[in-house]
């Protein structure tokens, strides 16, 4: 009698296995996870630091237990001289519970990757409706936004190599024998000329948000951790997602240098809370995979749901299916002689096009 609601877009490369089988498995682990929390979940006081020990692995009689066991207290000399219990919430345990089914579902991936012929890995994107709360999680490129009353609320941020820069070049910092003698961690503006020795150039490492001048040393001839701008963006001249799952051969071009150490399994999951507003049939959900986002930003994406949803009653359910197919085709634009055009004669999206429009309001007649 505990149930969630579940939406999920997975955006695969070098091959569709990855994603193929996340899209028939994620929402089996994010079951397993949750179905551990649900007494938890639904008593109102905060969740247990530490559960009891597992009756079927031998707990102790309960009623052997002495009073300080049962109660948690600890002997008067070891009573701590600050408090050290945090207060963790049950959205807390619903974001851990995700995260860690991304975690079993990359794992599976590597377990069953040769047997079951997984090539390449996915981005995913996921939204879990579970007690009054949308729990997006993203790992990749793909994005979600809400637009409720006709303002935008993003729901999550793109994982590229220029967003997650400070935490790829902290992990090849930590770890140098992970870029093998061919890269370094530190950013350049352009690649290094060996004629450029000894001159002052602009760089940043792992700590830094702006721009300073170091002097060039041999080290720094070797290929940037992270090279390129926008779309064109590569970590380690390879791949120009940051996040996802799968990818576990991928390594890069003629050497034995695996990227997936940098590449995180990990979501970010962001909330949003359905029962601090009233919404309307007009409210929505939107996830796209980055062929929409790559052509349309958040404001278009909103004006087009704004005019499809008003031709239709509002009690109609084919309104929501009809904008997702309306942002589908107006992002991959019109044939024309000179290739995919959209309505401002820019070039259309040349990548997969996948979106959900997931109504937020109840269906209703306005005055």
């Amino acid at each position: 009698g505990f149930y969630f609601h579940y939406w999920a877009l997975f955006d695969g490369h070098a091959g569709s296995g990855a994603a193929v089988m996340a899209s028939e498995r994620l929402h089996l682990h994010i079951c397993e996870q949750l179905r551990d929390l649900v007494e938890i979940l639904q008593d109102p006081s905060p969740p247990p630091i530490c559960l009891p020990h597992d009756t079927k692995t031998g707990s102790a009689d309960p009623n052997q237990m002495s009073y300080a066991e049962d109660h948690g207290e600890v002997p008067n000399e070891a009573v701590p001289r600050f408090h050290l219990e945090k207060a963790v919430s049950h959205e807390s345990l619903v974001i851990g519970a995700i995260e860690n089914a991304f975690k079993h579902m990359d794992d599976q991936i590597e377990r069953e990757r040769a047997s079951q012929h997984l090539p390449g890995g996915c981005c995913a994107l996921a939204a879990i409706y579970l007690m009054g709360k949308f729990y997006v999680a993203n790992a990749g490129d793909s994005r979600a936004i809400i637009i409720r009353n006709g303002e935008i609320i993003p729901m999550s941020r793109e994982f590229t190599p220029e967003t997650e820069r400070q935490r790829l070049q902290f992990l090849a910092l930590l770890r140098p024998e992970l870029l093998g003698k061919e890269f370094t961690h530190l950013e350049f503006p352009r690649r290094i000329q060996p004629k450029e020795l000894g001159k002052k150039m602009l760089y940043r490492d792992q700590n830094m948000n702006g721009w300073a001048y170091k002097k060039i040393e041999e080290d720094d001839l070797k290929f940037p951790l992270i090279f390129g701008e926008g779309k064109k963006a590569r970590m380690m001249a390879t791949i120009g997602v940051t996040r996802g799952l799968g990818d576990h051969d991928l390594k890069v071009f003629s050497s034995n240098i695996h990227i997936k150490p940098f590449l995180s399994c990990f979501p970010e999951v962001r909330v949003y809370d359905l029962t601090q507003y009233e919404h309307c049939p007009d409210d929505v959900l939107v996830l796209g995979t980055d062929g929409l986002w790559d052509v349309t930003n958040d404001k278009e994406v909103a004006g087009v749901v704004m005019e499809v949803l008003t031709s239709y009653e509002p009690n109609d359910p084919c309104r929501y299916t009809m904008v997702a197919q309306e942002l589908v085709v107006r992002s991959r634009g019109v044939l024309k002689e000179r290739g995919w055009r959209l309505a401002n004669d820019k070039l259309g999206s040349g990548d997969d096009i996948s979106v959900f429009v997931i109504p937020l309001g109840g269906p209703g007649n306005y005055t």
